[in-house]
């Protein structure tokens, strides 16, 4: 079953991106060598896991979409939609598993979204689609930058309606990339360390949920 993500359709409150630069869009993963063979791939599926579980559930409101650009054909892009996704575990195999089976199908158009199973789509397209299908969402969107303005000084009180933020795998983001984040979003730092992509998921749930208990 196939499916074009509309605008206007209930979207979750809180989004991630998360940009893998080696993780491979096509053919057969290999989920016992996620890191070599899978191009890092285990970044991105760690990524997953903080984005959408608690210790014991899923978050409602929140989605990720995992960019991955290596390997041979184009780049896919899948998104986990943690309202609608069902049979997903916070396991690394078992999640990679679902990657596994996205990434042995054709590549789909830039900007159509393919509905794998519930809560899980996949579609062509690299970060500059994903910047302008966000910025017509009328997402307010973050680049998590540890050289930029402390987060507390940009969100104390309030909170957008809908908010995405955007990180890296191991590898810095490219010049390129950096150029149409720098139009896109605001730059927010999480602390002075540099650190790994789903602790920096994990902090940012905890300052929005802290923000949230607060109002």
């Amino acid at each position: 079953m196939s499916t074009c993500r509309c605008e206007g359709e209930h979207l979750a409150d809180r989004r991630f991106a998360i940009i893998g630069h080696r993780a491979k869009s096509n053919g057969k993963l290999n989920i016992n060598d996620l890191a070599g063979s899978g191009g890092r791939m285990d970044v991105l599926v760690r990524a997953i896991n903080s984005a959408l579980f608690l210790s014991h559930g899923i978050r409602k409101d929140t989605h990720i979409t995992i960019h991955m650009m290596g390997g041979e054909g184009p780049p896919r892009r899948i998104w986990f939609d943690g309202a609608k996704v069902w049979g997903l575990h916070p396991d690394e195999r078992a999640i990679a598993g679902h990657i596994a089976k996205v990434i042995a199908e054709p590549v789909p158009a830039r900007g159509h979204w393919v509905e794998h199973q519930p809560g899980i789509w996949h579609s062509g397209g690299d970060l500059s689609v994903t910047l302008n299908e966000w910025s017509k969402e009328g997402v307010e969107m973050v680049k998590l930058d540890a050289e930029a303005t402390a987060f507390s000084e940009h969100y104390n009180t309030t909170i957008p309606s809908s908010i995405g933020f955007f990180l890296s795998d191991d590898q810095p983001f490219s010049d390129a990339e950096n150029i149409l984040l720098k139009k896109y979003t605001n730059p927010i730092s999480l602390g002075k360390k540099w650190v790994q992509g789903h602790t920096a998921i994990g902090v940012v749930h905890h300052l929005l949920d802290s923000i949230i208990d607060q109002q």
